[in-house]
């Protein structure tokens, strides 16, 4: 996506690799204040720093949905685009569980792994990769997930 776009012939040949890992993503307290404000989601463990600071969190957390939201820049930063396509659009998630909290002050990076690739009708290829949020220092993931994408191909 964020790549030169490759042959579909290539693209097939990447499924069952790890594609690549992002850079990394600053997360402050500015980048969780717009997205509560965007989101109405302003509960005190996200906006609040000295709430959240005697709170068992120990300080303020990025909103789940906001380091979700951050896999579309990951993407485009790691997986290649098919050369010739329209468009590729969000299909969904088969499945998202968010593991760790996201410290304000912390960074994360996502990491790609292209798990399969399948024709739908004349135009359309679905694609499932699955992904894990790291943070930066951490044991253990954010969040995993396995994301659909769909590939719309030119009518032939």
């Amino acid at each position: 996506m964020g790549m030169e776009p490759i042959a579909l012939s290539a693209y097939r040949a990447l499924v069952g690799q790890e594609i690549g890992v992002s850079r990394w993503f600053e997360i402050d307290q500015a980048r969780v204040d717009r997205f509560a404000d965007v989101t109405e989601d302003w509960q005190y463990i996200h906006v609040d720093p000295v709430a959240a600071a005697n709170s068992p969190l120990g300080g303020t957390i990025a909103h789940g949905y906001l380091t979700l939201s951050l896999l579309t820049p990951m993407a485009f930063d790691v997986l290649p685009s098919v050369a010739g396509a329209e468009m590729l659009v969000n299909y969904g998630m088969n499945s998202l569980r968010f593991l760790s909290p996201v410290p304000v002050g912390s960074r994360i990076c996502g990491r790609f792994q292209f798990r399969s690739l399948e024709r739908r009708g004349d135009r359309q290829w679905r694609s499932e990769f699955g992904v894990s949020v790291e943070i930066e220092g951490a044991s253990a993931p954010a969040l995993v997930a396995e994301w659909v994408t769909l590939t719309m191909m030119p009518p032939q």
